[in-house]
Order: C-alpha cells, then sequence, then structure tokens
C-alpha cells in the first residue's frame, strides 16, 4: 500500500462532507494513510487569476496574464482584451463539454443502428411505443411500417444532428416556436454538432474571432448541439433500446453494500456496459461459481451517471455520487470497480490498489495508468462481462483486508420522466401538463427549477445541493433533479412522498395529492435533457407564456466542476432559462463579457448566468427571478388556490 504522510493542518473530515457514509470512510483512509480526493481539493489552492478566467494560453508567445483587479489595464502580446481572453477560455470548456456529451450521443445512435439492423443481438427494442413516439416528433410517418422500417428512418434522421453542415438538428422540431424563432433571429440554431464543436475550437485560435459578443453566439450554438442534440439523442434512444424508466423505489448510499457477497460496481456514463454487467450477475453459472467460493451471491451495485441511469430504469443500488467514487473503495467490500467514460478520476487506480481492488476500464476512449483494461464490445459483451465476473469473484475468495461497510441506506422513488410526468398530472390518454400550469398560475407551486450537477471537494460534499433544495421546496417551488445532485437528495431524503412535509403549505398539497415527492430525480446527466422536453410542454400546454424564456423557472448547477457541467448550463441559458452555478465562475467581474452573461444575454430574449456561494443567496436569487417572471405573467397576485382533482382534469380535457 503507497501511504501518504498525513497534513500537519488536516482539518476535520466533518468540513470535507455531508454524507455520513462518506465521512465514516474518509476518517478511516486517513487512519490507513490513504490520500483521498476529498483532502487533495481542500489542500490544493488554484491559481487565482486562472480561476477567473484571466489567463490565456492559446499560442506559445506567452502564456499571458492579465491583471482580475484591473482587467483593461494591459492586453495579452497579441493585443487580446480581457473580453476576448475570457470568451476564448469560455467558450473551449463549452465546446468541450458539448464534445463530451455528442460523442456519448454519437455512440448510442451507432448502438441503436446496429440493434434495429441486426448486427447486435444481445440487446433490442424494449420501448416500441417511445419508438414511433420519437419518430413522429421529429416528422416520421410510422402508420404501417415495421419497428425495424421506422428504427431505420429515425437512425438516417438522427445521424444529422452529428453531420449536418447545414439546416437544422433534427430535435429542433421540438423547441417551442418562438423560442426556435428567436434562435433563428440571432443564427445560433445548431446545425450538426461535429460542425459546430469545430467551429467554435477554430473560432477560438489565435487570430481568429476577437469579438466576445460573435463569439458567445457560436458557444451558444454548440452549446444547444448538445441539449438539444447529442444528449437528448441519447436520453431518447437509451428508452428506446433499454426501457423508458418509471417511478419505482431504489436505495442508495454505501450501505447497499454486502459483506458476504461479490461486490462489483459500475461507474461511468453508458448505459450499455452496465446493461450487459446486469444480464452477466444474473447467470446461475457465475451466481455458483461465486457460492463456490464462500460468498452468498453476487451485488451489483452503481455509481454516478450510469448508476443513476440503471437505478431509474431497473431499481439497481447505488452506491454514491461524484464525491464518494474513491471513498467507496476503502471499505474494503468492493471486489470489482468497472468504469467507462466521463467523470472517472484518476486517483481511483491508486486507492484501488491500496485496497487491493480491480479497477477495470473498459472504454477504448478512457484508459487509466495503472488499471486492468477489458475492453466491452456490444456485438459480444459476455467476453468482457465474464472476464470482470471471474475477477471479482477470485477478489472476493482472497480478500486479505478487513472490511467496513458503513451502514447508511435511504430508500427513494426515481425514475421520473417527461412521459411519467405527463401520465402522472393527467392519466393514459389525458396526459397533459395543464394541471402543472393551472398550480403554478394560481400561486399553489411558485415555479419549477432544475438542481442538477456534480458535487465539488472545494466545497463541503452535498452540503449546498442539499440546503438549496430545502430552500426551495419551503417556499413552493418544485425541484427537478438529475446527475449527482439526484443522488445527494436521495441520501437526505428528500425523495420519497413524505419529503412533501418539508414543503411550503401548496407544494405540499399538490405532492399529497398526487403522491409524489417535492423533489424529482430524472436520472443523469445527459437526461437533463429530459427537463428541456418538460418546458417544451409546460409552454405548449399554454397559460404561461409563449416561449422557454417566458416560464416562471430556474436552474442550478451549486457544485458543478466540469466542462459538460458549462455546456449545459449554456444550452439551458441559450434556451431562455436562468442558471445559476456555485462554487465560483470563471469569469472576472467588472467586464464587457462578464455582463453581457449575466445581464445582456437576458436582455436579448435568452436566459442568463447567475453565481453564487451560499445556498440561500443561490436559492433567493432563483426565487426572485421565478417571481419576476410571474409578475411578468401578470400572476403575481394572490388567487384563490384549488387543487386540481381528477374530475376537473377529465373536465379539462372534454
Amino acid at each position: 500500500m503507497n501511504k501518504e504522510k498525513p497534513s500537519k493542518k488536516e482539518a476535520p473530515a466533518t468540513d470535507r462532507t455531508q454524507c455520513e457514509a462518506t465521512l465514516q470512510m474518509l476518517e478511516k483512509a486517513r487512519r490507513d494513510g490513504v490520500k483521498l480526493d476529498l483532502d487533495r481539493g481542500f489542500e490544493m489552492k488554484p491559481c487565482p487569476i486562472g480561476e477567473e478566467s484571466a489567463c490565456c494560453k492559446h499560442c506559445y508567445m506567452g502564456p499571458c496574464r492579465l491583471n482580475s483587479r484591473d482587467p483593461y489595464a494591459k492586453v495579452g502580446i497579441c493585443g487580446a482584451t480581457i473580453d476576448t481572453i475570457m470568451s476564448r477560455n469560455f467558450g473551449r470548456m463549452v465546446a468541450t463539454g458539448s464534445a463530451s456529451h455528442n460523442d456519448h450521443g454519437m455512440h448510442i445512435l451507432k448502438l441503436f443502428r446496429d440493434i434495429v439492423e441486426g448486427d447486435v443481438n444481445d440487446f433490442g427494442i424494449e420501448d416500441t411505443a417511445k419508438l414511433e413516439k420519437v419518430a413522429l416528433s421529429i416528422g416520421i410517418e410510422v402508420e404501417g411500417k415495421t419497428v425495424k422500417e421506422v428504427g431505420i428512418e429515425l437512425c438516417n434522421e438522427l445521424e444529422k444532428t452529428f453531420s449536418n453542415v447545414s439546416g437544422e438538428m433534427p430535435f429542433t422540431r421540438r423547441v417551442p416556436e418562438e423560442t426556435l424563432e428567436h434562435w433563428r433571429k440571432n443564427g445560433i440554431v445548431p446545425r450538426g454538432a461535429m460542425l459546430e464543436v469545430m467551429e467554435l475550437m477554430s473560432r477560438t485560435h489565435i487570430g481568429c474571432d476577437q469579438d466576445y459578443e460573435n463569439l458567445t453566439k457560436q458557444i451558444s450554438r454548440a452549446a444547444l448541439a448538445d441539449g438539444w442534440g447529442g444528449s437528448m439523442v441519447a436520453t431518447e434512444l437509451s428508452d428506446i433500446m433499454f426501457g423508458t424508466p418509471a417511478p419505482l423505489q431504489a436505495e442508495v448510499n454505501m450501505g447497499v453494500l454486502k459483506e458476504d457477497h461479490v461486490n462489483i460496481i459500475v461507474h461511468g456514463h453508458e448505459p450499455a456496459m452496465f446493461e450487459g454487467m446486469l444480464a452477466a450477475v444474473n447467470d446461475s453459472f457465475f451466481i455458483d461459481m461465486a457460492k463456490d467460493k464462500g460468498a452468498k451471491g453476487i451485488n451489483l451495485i452503481g455509481m454516478c451517471c450510469s448508476g443513476a441511469e440503471m437505478m431509474s430504469r431497473h431499481g439497481v443500488p447505488h452506491a454514491g455520487n461524484f464525491g464518494s467514487t474513491e471513498a467507496v473503495i476503502v471499505t474494503g467490500a468492493v471486489d470489482a470497480m468497472v468504469v467507462d467514460i466521463q467523470c472517472i478520476k484518476q486517483g481511483l487506480a491508486e486507492v484501488a490498489k491500496c485496497y487491493d481492488t480491480h479497477l477495470i476500464t473498459t472504454n477504448p476512449r478512457c484508459h487509466i495508468e495503472g488499471a486492468t483494461h477489458i475492453e466491452f464490445e456490444e456485438k459480444a459483451p459476455r467476453q468482457c462481462t465474464d472476464e470482470i465476473l471471474s475477477k471479482a469473484i477470485a477478489r472476493y475468495a482472497t480478500r486479505s483486508m478487513p472490511v467496513e461497510i458503513p451502514k447508511q441506506v435511504q430508500s427513494g422513488i426515481h425514475g421520473f420522466t417527461h412521459e411519467y410526468i405527463e401520465y402522472m398530472l393527467g392519466g393514459t390518454f389525458r396526459g397533459s401538463y395543464s394541471p402543472l400550469n393551472d398550480n403554478i398560475i394560481n400561486g399553489r407551486i411558485r415555479g419549477v427549477a432544475g438542481v442538477v450537477g456534480c458535487t465539488n471537494p472545494k466545497v463541503k460534499q452535498d452540503s449546498v445541493h442539499v440546503e438549496l433544495v430545502r430552500e426551495l421546496i419551503k417556499k413552493d417551488v418544485l425541484v427537478l433533479q438529475t446527475g449527482c445532485s439526484q443522488i445527494a437528495l436521495a441520501k437526505a431524503g428528500f425523495l420519497v412522498p413524505e419529503a412533501g412535509a418539508l414543503a411550503g403549505p401548496g407544494l405540499s398539497e399538490v405532492c399529497e395529492t398526487v403522491g409524489m415527492p417535492p423533489v424529482l430525480g430524472l436520472g443523469s446527466c445527459v437526461d437533463n435533457t429530459r427537463i428541456l422536453i418538460a418546458a417544451s410542454a409546460m409552454v405548449k400546454a399554454g397559460g404561461l407564456g409563449n416561449s422557454i424564456a417566458d416560464l416562471p423557472a430556474a436552474g442550478a448547477a451549486p457544485e458543478w466542476m466540469s466542462e459538460k457541467a458549462l455546456a449545459i448550463g449554456q444550452y439551458f441559458v441559450a434556451s431562455g432559462v436562468y442558471t445559476v452555478f456555485g462554487i465560483g465562475f470563471p469569469i472576472v467581474k467588472s467586464t464587457r463579457f462578464h455582463d453581457l452573461l449575466f445581464n445582456g444575454l437576458e436582455e436579448q430574449g435568452f436566459g442568463k448566468w447567475g453565481t453564487a456561494k451560499d445556498p440561500v443567496e443561490i436559492a433567493r436569487l432563483m426565487i426572485e427571478h421565478i417571481d419576476k417572471k410571474r409578475q411578468q405573467l401578470g400572476i403575481d397576485k394572490a388567487r384563490e388556490r384549488t387543487l386540481v382533482d381528477m374530475s376537473d382534469r377529465r373536465e379539462i380535457a372534454s
């Protein structure tokens, strides 16, 4: 075991995380002399100039460092101003985030094509109704056609998401007409993802686009190519192939580990690999092999986003979010951690080595030095999954370290989707967002908030997520969640109907009547597209304006850390949503670029950015924006608030 000497000024572990299970494992790691990301994050001192994006290293005349305290005092060697430098830096982060999600979406599309054309036989089409619905939404006729015929047409159309060099992305047909016309007027409708990312990278090269306002248009275009492009493709096709989630009960936190079982954790973003593992662990051959080695069975567990997706779809237990991925290995109970792409810390390799855990990479796009690579092929998934199982079972049989598993387990309701919300509000034949809109109009629900995103070791893990959502629901704001934020709130007990007691009187009554939690978990971070579709459905239902920008809605990523988060934030802003980031923001205040992102975009008819570190302050900013939109819609006056019951819904629909 490679151990590090403890820091001389080590802060209490309670400063690092709000999650009790992670806290227990952090304290154990310290006793074992193993340093985790939670400590590394607090000890790392970021460059103050880089943190505010006041430096440029895009050519080798520099790097150039500008003074953020007096940002216009000097320019870069090429003459680039602080606004040009910051917009280029911001654009490159958005480009990388958009590329990451579009790469994922393109991979999902290839798998879908292989399935419908018969080249992959281990996976199939689980939701033919959604296949037809998605096809119809982008203008494909389905009457009288086979599943294969509809599937091939859908493949051909969705390929334009990535390859178009002109025209508009297929899923832009789902955008409310007024929002889409606004994009057209401003020249930001995404064409093809590869073109948008390539053009953005090209325009940030030295000597190219040097007007921060013009560059921001392409930043928005590349971001929209993520939200209404690759991410939406990934979500919709994953539902079609593996089944559209519906609410179910699932367990979260490290207590889902079992000392007397072979424990395999899958962490990443590709659903096919996890689906393959789910099939393999239920094979009686491996169950018998595990029992022959003294185990009672095989325990398959998820983490991070693929974990959230499998939890929502199949009820697979979930061990924790991004902030806990190293800590869970410290239990000594993890026989194999299997990873694919995105949000995989290189530090996992060293921690796994210390606890004799197999760290196995499976994707050609993500190898890790010190890990074992076993490539996953959709055409022959068992070649990978069977080898992983053999290694994990062998490790169980030779466990040499004491096992310490935290007892914390929280049960919650997961698996909400746009489709289920529509059904929940109106039933099978009269599904509609009208009851939601009506309860927003009458003031029972103040508005809707999307609280999403990562955890970041710069702050106490989960704390900002939990306190922010507590404040929002207390003020009658319905909260939609995805990704690591959803897991933080699940651990805190907010994803159960009983949590309605923590909400304000209006939201609480709605939750009690419908039988839902005040916080709805929608899945992984690519599933933020479910929020976009829900927002579009709210506009279509009527009464809350004609564009997404009119809605009494706001978004937040309170503990963000990745470039994907910036791309997500920008596609929400460009779609019309006020979006607040916690932690900090890579920009210098009192600059023209800052004013554009935080004020000017809203004046142009889009959403806008906001930032604050304190969760109560983030909530205040979001609620003020929601109240402003209510006032603009003329629904800010006190009204008699009556719930829409089932008889009212039938009357509305008739």
